[in-house]
């Protein structure tokens, strides 16, 4: 027996994908532990656009199935927002810092790419990032012109969307013939995630 989760329940994106106007402009909010979506949810309240990328996980108890939707990236929002509005989110006392994004169009180009995959369908968390792979694209299916990263010519059937400013990736399961490779560059792995963030 499936059930729906009966934790806080927010919108992964308000506002587009889009580059901000005025002064505004995208920037990562490193959240206090467990307060992606309070600050989400604050920040839909005060009209700041905001994506909290997210996926589901599952737990059982007794003979309950049990739904969560949780954050794909742990500790982490991303908000179009300018001086104003970063001051409003710090008054929630639900953020620890802020991440200043100097390409923009990349960020959003990453994650655009992520917001097309449907929450229930991913076949994976968060995984470790590549500072190098095979660059690849999406050639056909419901992903064609998804641009991603894979290991070697053996795991075109395991795409990573990476979000470079976090050093984190996400792995989307695709069929081998539906990718093309279009660059090739050497691997370099980087040191797993929980050791970078104690440094």
């Amino acid at each position: 027996m499936n059930k729906t989760s009966r934790g806080m329940i927010v919108e992964e994106l308000f506002g587009e994908l889009e580059l901000c106007s005025g002064d505004k402009s995208w920037t990562v909010v490193r959240t206090r532990s467990r307060c992606e979506k309070k600050l989400a949810e604050y920040a839909k309240r005060s009209g700041i656009h905001y994506y909290l990328p997210l996926r589901v996980s599952s737990k059982v108890y007794e003979k309950s199935k049990v739904n969560f939707h949780i954050p794909l990236f742990p500790g982490y929002l991303f908000v179009c927002a300018d001086f104003e509005d970063k001051h409003t989110l710090v008054r929630t006392g639900y953020t620890a810092s802020f991440l200043k994004v100097k390409d923009q169009e990349q960020l959003l180009s990453e994650l655009r790419a992520i917001n097309q995959i449907p929450v229930a369908k991913e076949e994976a968390g968060p995984q470790y990032w590549l500072s190098k792979g095979l660059e690849v694209e999406i050639v056909s299916g419901p992903f064609a012109g998804t641009r991603g990263v894979v290991e070697e010519h053996d795991k075109l059937h395991e795409l990573r969307l990476q979000v470079n400013i976090l050093r984190q990736a996400v792995i989307v399961k695709t069929d081998p013939k539906d990718v093309k490779i279009i660059g090739e560059f050497e691997i370099v792995e980087t040191d797993d995630i929980s050791k970078m963030r104690k440094r």
